[in-house]
């Protein structure tokens, strides 16, 4: 079947050149790969994948993981007698990234 359709779409020029070289990697062009999305999601009967918007962003899951870990004793804590002692070796250990 002659492909005859043409579909224009806009996308930023760094995410145009990612998913190039991705494509290239295997060998198909973006078209390649946008005929590959369409005809799968004719098969498929909608999109075919998963469509779900995270409940938080990477950084704030990482911290969850982090604070749930230490909830079940499962990472190392360390306990200061003042607000002071914390500042104070925060302070510290700053001052030594800087150098």
């Amino acid at each position: 079947m002659a492909k005859t359709a043409v579909i224009n779409v806009r996308v930023e020029p760094e995410l145009k050149q990612l998913a190039e070289d991705l494509y290239k990697s295997f060998g198909i062009t973006i078209t390649d790969a946008i005929n590959l999305f369409l005809n799968k999601s004719v098969m498929e009967g909608g999109l075919p994948f998963e469509l779900k918007q995270p409940r938080y962003n990477a950084e704030t899951e990482a911290a969850m993981a982090e604070a749930d870990a230490i909830l079940d004793g499962r990472a190392e804590t360390k306990a200061y007698k003042s607000a002071g002692e914390l500042f104070r070796e925060l302070d510290r250990e700053l001052k030594e990234e800087s150098r």
